[in-house]
């Protein structure tokens, strides 16, 4: 892609690379005079998986975006299945409005010149991939950063008992305003509060050092019981399951 002579012709590049690979999946390139679409098309009957599809988007997002030097815009951003329980977390990932429940994923460039021009070094690309996914993973996006820096507090806490009335004050912020904030984002200081743990539990559940009761009790869980009831409305899994499954699983869209 870093040779490509404008950003679509690097799309076109990355589509053809992941058609080689992928059996269930087509990645179909559309570009026409005021925007630049990806959309992914079932080969067969295969239904879509939702990491599989966010990573693909988000992969063609972030590689396009340090490729031009600046982070593009999106007009939309599309997934075939249904809309998650940890839905929140999209966008932050994704600077666009989120659809789920489409015909199609598809990831939608917004107003661009098509010869965009693609201008990174080696060098430049050999930091890139030592750094990565850092460099692509997250967005920018201004009206994304209080969920971004909601995360960050929780996260340096270390407190099992920090609360919205605890990060209010941090950000120099009412609780009122903060609430009111979240919601306009459409997410809540718990939703973030457990996604945080939930991604900390499959951490630790995918690492195998430590047992599902100390997990549990880290992530700030009265009892292993709850544990496992939160994991399995996050993940439709039990953690037991999830770590057995995760020793064994290959990774497909």
């Amino acid at each position: 892609m870093r040779g490509a002579s404008s950003l679509s012709a690097a799309l076109f590049r990355f589509t053809s690379f992941w058609n080689l690979l992928l059996d269930d999946f087509q990645l179909v390139l559309e570009t026409e005079a005021d925007h630049i679409c990806i959309l992914l098309a079932p080969r067969g009957q295969d239904r879509p998986q939702r990491f599989g599809h966010m990573f693909l988007l988000k992969l063609a997002h972030g590689v396009s975006s340090w490729l031009t030097g600046r982070e593009l815009p999106l007009t939309e951003v599309g997934f075939a299945f249904d809309r998650p329980e940890f839905a929140e977390d999209y966008p932050v990932l994704f600077p666009a409005p989120i659809l789920f429940g489409q015909a199609r994923s598809r990831i939608v460039f917004g107003p661009q010149p098509d010869d965009l021009p693609v201008a990174r070094s080696e060098l430049e690309m050999q930091e890139f991939l030592l750094r990565a996914p850092r460099d692509w993973i997250f967005t920018n996006y201004r009206t994304h950063a209080l969920p971004l820096r909601l995360r960050d507090l929780l996260l340096l806490s270390d407190r099992l008992d920090y609360h919205l009335k605890d990060a209010a004050k941090d950000l120099n912020l009412t609780p009122r305003t903060l609430i009111r904030r979240l919601d306009a984002e459409g997410t809540s200081f718990q939703a973030i509060k457990d996604g945080l743990r939930r991604d900390i539990a499959i951490r630790d559940l995918s690492r195998g050092l430590k047992s599902i009761e100390e997990i549990s009790q880290d992530i700030g869980f009265a009892s292993a019981a709850n544990f496992h009831r939160a994991f399995r409305r996050w993940t439709n899994a039990t953690p037991g399951a999830y770590r057995q499954r995760g020793a064994n699983s290959t990774v497909s869209l």
